[in-house]
């Protein structure tokens, strides 16, 4: 039997009305990802990587087009059942860490679990096992303030992982760390999803850190193509 997409993007189109003018930023653009899987989309600044990303993480609507998640259509979902989607199958890490300042680093990563309605100790020790696994488990008790970017950061993967999600989407996850720590980074999401059998997708300006996805493809004038590996 074949393997199942666990995520397909079908003829997305998305425009935006500038008084009479029409701004097309996505046009058709379609694929699929698979379990596991760890892609990069590449594409300079104002491209429309991250309209792209927020759609995938129906955070964001089609003006045209659909996107299905483990066999199920994002646009025939109501908004409790399309918030239930996204904390229970989708992670999201962001450029900003976006970490609760008031909230020591294991809080930060319980939250989608809270937020869900596990019992705060479960879900801060799963969420302190987490922090384990990408080198925290030292730090659990500090707040974002006594953290470095990288560490900062790290606590944002981990939360993005607590509730065992198909797919994680990043958003120029390392952009503002600089290059060893960034370099760091991607190679702690690679491992992770090889561990965890997460699919990432990762949308980056970085075609070095691209390179250690399984598959490359760069949105150009709204629409995405496959990327070919000598090209990078």
């Amino acid at each position: 039997m074949a393997e199942q997409a666990v995520l397909v993007c079908r003829d997305v189109t998305k425009t935006y009305h500038d008084g009479d003018v029409v701004v097309s930023v996505l046009n058709k653009v379609s694929f699929q990802l698979m379990r596991g899987e760890k892609v990069a989309i590449l594409g300079s600044s104002g491209s429309g990587k991250s309209t792209l990303l927020h759609i995938l993480g129906g955070l964001d609507l089609p003006t045209v087009g659909d996107i299905i998640i483990n066999g199920r259509s994002l646009s025939g979902l109501s908004s409790n059942a399309l918030a239930t989607l996204r904390n229970r199958e989708l992670g999201f890490i962001y450029q900003f860490h976006h970490l609760l300042a008031e909230f020591s680093a294991v809080e930060n990563a319980a939250m989608p679990l809270l937020i869900a309605g596990v019992e705060k100790k479960q879900a801060e020790a799963r969420a302190a096992d987490l922090l384990q696994k990408v080198g925290l488990g030292h730090r659990l008790s500090h707040q974002p303030a006594a953290l470095s970017g990288g560490e900062r950061q790290r606590v944002a993967i981990a939360r993005a992982l607590v509730n065992d999600p198909d797919i994680v989407l990043a958003d120029e996850p390392t952009g503002n760390l600089d290059k060893k720590t960034g370099d760091q980074i991607y190679q702690l999401l690679c491992e992770l999803s090889e561990q965890m059998g997460t699919s990432f997708i990762v949308v980056t300006h970085d075609t070095a850190l691209a390179g250690d996805m399984d598959r490359v493809m760069e949105l150009t004038d709204g629409q995405l193509a496959q990327r070919q590996r000598g090209t990078l």
